[in-house]
């Protein structure tokens, strides 16, 4: 494939935006090469400036659940910007869709819009502090849960792919109150409850990570967690930007069966417009200004544009409970396929999967936390990258994240698929 028009626009987007891009993952630092520029979408495709057309495996990195330009939310979109697209003043969408996402989880009775995952992060952890009286939290090593100071330590995702765990500008007094536990292993959330049994006020964790790749959790080790907050009065707190709405309609909760205290949502209730959300119980959230005294606030949360598209795609979902189903056993068809080519050919690899995530890793080890992610072979996903892309597929750019399969994906892509991976594994 040729790529003229997008190394011409990305060379011009150096110029005006810091290394050319507004999400460090989009540069193909990991990777190498230079980022194609999309021009459109449609259903499971995307089509670049110099018109070469890829299977989507990132759905826009989650929330294009039901594919590209969906003509529902699409028209939807439409007929409320003719109506205006922002007011900063109060709609009946913002309720209707609030219902909507309360109903869908038993473990929260009032939500919060905000405008991206990482507010939604954010403000999930001063509500937890404030709620608790104690400043201490631990996040796990590898799961990424914005850009918020809090969490740029020891983070996945990004912050991995240029080899920068943490970030400059974070202050030694928020590393002094971010606790690391490491993913899937519950005695190093035991220890820091140990050595500060009154001073941790919350827990934050990807339920599934999707930020070194797709790893589920170990069978108890969510329960595990759930149980450690009960012990020591600390708050539990899912992050489910990712994984809200996609795993299943209830998310990752409703599929593994274990409750938080408080639940941040974005991606997917977005429709494909940036939107996050955190809710939980009455007594926690009645906390927040006006009502409360924990202050959070945002111009444009709520705006109708991302409202309308969150509440049309999230309807479709409801409505047809069945994609679920189909995208878990697209998937399915996905990872044994791989899983074949792979065998065939002899690499070291591994492959995790769960719902419509998964992720591959050319490593002999199991894929279990960020230590384990970090030692597989990034030369080979290199050249795999890039050799899918070579032949009309779009990966993420980095083996520190998660596919997302859409519905609008066919069996017939998934084969198209398959036969270039075994074509690319052949040239590795």
């Amino acid at each position: 494939m040729k790529y003229k028009r997008s190394s011409e626009l990305f060379q011009l987007a150096k110029k005006k935006i810091p290394g050319g891009v507004n999400s460090p993952v989009r540069a193909f630092k990991s990777v190498g090469g230079t980022p194609i520029f999309i021009k459109k979408a449609k259903g499971a495709y995307l089509f670049d400036e110099d018109d070469n057309k890829f299977i989507d495996y990132i759905s826009s990195w989650g929330p294009m659940i039901i594919g590209h330009s969906n003509n529902s939310v699409i028209n939807a979109i439409a007929n409320t910007a003719k109506k205006g697209t922002s007011y900063g003043i109060p709609t009946s969408l913002e309720t209707e869709i609030a219902e909507l996402v309360v109903s869908s989880n038993p473990s929260i009775d009032k939500i919060r819009f905000v405008n991206s995952g990482t507010e939604a992060c954010m403000s999930a952890i001063r509500l937890a502090r404030g709620f608790t009286n104690r400043e201490k939290i631990i996040k796990f090593s590898g799961c990424y849960h914005g850009h918020s100071d809090s969490f740029l330590i020891d983070a996945g995702s990004g912050a991995a792919t240029l080899n920068s765990p943490s970030s400059p500008g974070v202050t030694l007094g928020t590393v002094k109150d971010t606790l690391i536990s490491n993913y899937n292993d519950i005695e190093s959330v035991h220890s820091h409850f140990k050595k500060y049994p009154n001073e941790i006020a919350a827990i934050i964790i990807e339920p599934v990570a999707g930020n070194m790749g797709c790893i589920p959790p170990k069978k108890g080790f969510l329960e595990g967690i759930r149980k450690v907050c009960d012990n020591y009065n600390s708050i539990l707190i899912f992050d489910e930007v990712m994984t809200g709405f996609r795993l299943s309609f209830g998310g990752a909760q409703e599929l593994l069966g274990v409750r938080s205290d408080i639940v941040t949502f974005g991606k997917v209730i977005g429709g494909g417009l940036p939107v996050g959300a955190f809710g939980s119980r009455n007594e926690i959230m009645n906390q927040l200004a006006p009502e409360g005294p924990i202050y959070q606030a945002g111009t444009l949360s709520g705006n109708p544009l991302a409202m309308i598209a969150g509440l049309t795609t999230l309807k479709i979902l409801k409505n047809n409970p069945s994609i679920y189903k189909s995208l878990a056993n697209k998937t399915i068809t996905l990872h044994n396929e791989m899983k074949k080519c792979l065998e065939q050919k002899g690499i070291g690899y591994q492959i995790n999967s769960l719902g419509s995530m998964i992720s591959l890793h050319f490593s002999e080890h199991e894929i279990i936390d960020f230590k384990s992610a970090c030692m597989a072979n990034n030369k080979i996903f290199k050249k795999y990258f890039h050799g899918m892309l070579e032949s009309g597929i779009y990966l993420p750019p980095s083996q520190f994240e998660s596919y997302f399969l859409n519905d609008a994906l066919s069996y017939d892509d998934i084969d198209y698929t398959v036969k270039a991976f075994k074509k690319v594994l052949n040239s590795i």
